[in-house]
């Protein structure tokens, strides 16, 4: 399975229909759909700022992204989706690296 995070930022219904429902409640209701996906979340944690919250969760990537397409869609804000990779991930990408050209180069 992979890591990934959501980064949240709600739209003005986006968070007024959080606050209505409770910080709480969201929670559960995403861990329930996660868990009819195959997605578990391992942290969920809400924000101040430019982001509203920050979800880790671990699932199949094509589950992971159809959550993310999903929660876009309903347009009560924007999500980004961060694949979390560990050092043997970065090491094994380390030793594909291309010769690459840079432009004009």
């Amino acid at each position: 399975m992979a890591k990934f995070m959501y980064k949240i930022s709600y739209s003005t219904d986006g968070l007024s229909g959080t606050i209505e429902e409770g910080f709480a409640e969201r929670e559960k209701y995403l861990k329930e759909l996660g868990t009819s996906m195959g997605v578990t979340f391992e942290a969920i944690y809400w924000a101040l700022g430019d982001d509203d919250a920050y979800l880790i969760l671990d699932g199949p990537i094509a589950n992971v992204i159809a959550g993310s397409l999903a929660a876009s869609m309903a347009g009560t804000g924007r999500v980004s989706t961060v694949p979390l990779l560990t050092a043997a991930e970065m090491d094994e990408a380390r030793s594909q690296l291309p010769s690459y050209r840079k432009p004009g180069g």
